[in-house]
This record gives C-alpha cells, structure tokens and sequence, in this order.
C-alpha cells in the first residue's frame, strides 16, 4: 500500500487541494455546500471527494453499492474544481488513517488539507488510529446542523485544542504544518444523508443524489 495507483488527479507543487472524504450515501446537498465553502473559504483549486468503500463505523447493509453511490456523487458534484474520485478503493486501504499513510508520496507534493463535517469531527475519536489523521494532514471542519456543541465538545477537540487555527485565519491552513485545524462556521444545510435513507426507505424510491498556524 505504498505505491499509488496510477492515474491519480493531477497534482502540481504548490496546488491547494482539499480531501473530503466520506461514504455519500447518499451524496446530497449539505455536501456540496460544504466543499463550495471549502474552496472559497480555504482558497482552494480543488476538493477531491474520496468516496469510502465503506465506512467501517457503519453496516454494509446499510451502504449503498459502492458504483451507485460513486456515480451519483460525480452527478451530483457538477463543478470543474470538483473531482470525485475511487482512489481510496483503488488503494485498498479501509480506513481514513490507512489512507493518508498509503498517499504519503503524493501528499507530499502539493498543500493538502482534510475536510470533515462537525457531525464526523464529534465522533472521530472513533475512528480507526484516529490521531494519525491530525497529525497527517491539517483539517478544516465545518458546522453541520445539531452538531456544533457536540463537535466542539468531542474528545478531538479537546485534545487538539492546542492546534486550533482562528476561523477568521482558515485560510491560511492549507499550508500550515500539521497538527492544525479550524472550526469553519457556514450557512448550515439541513440535509441529511441519513435522512434521505430513511426516506427513500420509506417511500422505497431509487437512490439518486440529491492568526498564524498553531502549534508550528
């Protein structure tokens, strides 16, 4: 797991890229406005949105097939800085932590910076070797609805309270050196992937997408 599968996106040196990954079952919305703040708000030329196989957090009876929910994600992210990509499954890698040890080489290249939503912030602690993810990339969460206090409040937080970046200096966290991380405030969108499940259960409609840096 230590050699990338080729092609990955292009990546020239001093590029700003965002990694937001997640399972997008289904990719809705919510999603997409928080990887337009992230370009705007992170002065970024790309998102790549890395599309998990599969949570390991969560059942696969519950996923969505892995093709379903990567073509409605590229349907849904229609933007030219947008590129939706199967790379995490290429590199055979299960976890977020796995991940970013396997692209180590091409993380190297350009600035890099994960972006996660509040409600996946309060619960990393969670995740699998979840302390090498802080310490891989720096990381941009943004607000999500009824997820604030609980993300704000989470084990992460409070234990990566050292690193934190000012939200009015988000900007500048794309190139700091990790451990560093901001709280993003946004426009909050309601959607919900969970939601649309248990809608789409229930209806039994088709899936379709719908300061300076701390501690450096």
């Amino acid at each position: 797991m230590t050699k990338l599968p080729l092609p990955p996106p292009t990546v020239v040196p001093g590029m700003r890229i965002g990694l937001f990954g997640g399972s997008f079952n289904p990719a809705h919305e919510g999603h997409v406005a928080v990887a337009g703040e992230a370009l705007k708000r992170l002065d970024l030329h790309q998102v790549w949105w890395l599309v998990s196989p599969q949570n390991p957090l969560k059942s696969p009876d519950e996923t969505d097939d892995f093709g379903k929910r990567l073509a409605a994600t590229r349907a849904l992210a229609d933007h030219p800085r947008f590129i939706v990509t199967d790379l995490e499954k290429r590199l055979g890698t299960t976890n977020t932590a796995q991940t970013m040890r396997a692209m180590t080489p091409l993380l190297d290249r350009a600035n890099f910076v994960w972006i996660m939503g509040a409600d996946s912030f309060a619960t990393l602690h969670r995740w699998n070797n979840w302390e090498e993810i802080p310490h891989s990339l720096p990381m941009a969460v943004f607000d999500r609805p009824s997820h604030t206090l609980a993300a704000l409040r989470s084990k992460a937080a409070h234990k990566l309270a050292p690193y934190r970046v000012r939200s009015e200096d988000v900007a500048i966290l794309p190139v700091c050196r990790a451990p560093a991380w901001s709280f993003v405030t946004m426009r909050r969108h309601e959607a919900s992937s969970t939601a649309l499940r248990r809608a789409r259960n229930r209806s039994g409609a088709a899936s379709r997408p719908v300061a300076l840096c701390a501690g450096s």
